[in-house]
């Protein structure tokens, strides 16, 4: 019995411990047409119900979480509702990179960390790596298909 009443103690804390779960899919930066400012985006989903409460980056220096709309207006929470895919996209919330001194190019990564705080105000910092695309890697990837496809109905593929 006090085995048993030990194991479920173990596993009593173990839950109390738990981190949930959160994912990051597709992110990419978008630069400025001077080359010199960019922003980032993504889709982040937690399953908990969490708050993203900042960013920050060795790799690019200043970079901000951003309210929706066309102007940069910075912002210090970004919700994440329990189960739903929070976009970061343009016209949407998303992350402003400031000036840089060396502009990014087509296939540079931009590496930063999102700082994510749960209900219970525990935070923890997880890592995303970034590519430098003109457009989303979806739309790039639905792009190539519908090259590729228009190439092999004219028979050139």
């Amino acid at each position: 019995m006090r085995g048993l009443l030990l194991c479920a103690l173990a596993l009593g804390a173990a839950a109390a411990h738990a981190v949930s779960t959160f994912t990051i899919t597709e992110p990419w930066v978008r630069v400025a047409a001077d080359g010199r400012s960019a922003e980032a985006f993504m889709q982040l989903k937690s399953f908990d119900g969490e708050t993203v409460v900042g960013v920050r980056s060795e790799d690019v220096g200043s970079i901000t979480m951003l309210a929706s709309g066309q102007k940069r207006t910075p912002v210090t929470r970004i919700a994440l509702p329990a189960g739903d895919t929070v976009m970061l996209a343009p016209g949407r919330p998303r992350l402003g990179i400031g000036k840089r001194a060396k502009p990014l190019k087509l296939g540079d990564r931009v590496y930063f960390v999102l700082i994510v705080e749960a209900a219970d105000g525990a935070t923890r910092e997880i890592p995303v790596n970034a590519e430098v695309h003109r457009r989303s890697p979806t739309d790039d990837h639905i792009g190539r298909h519908k090259h590729h496809g228009a190439a092999l109905a004219s028979g050139l593929g």
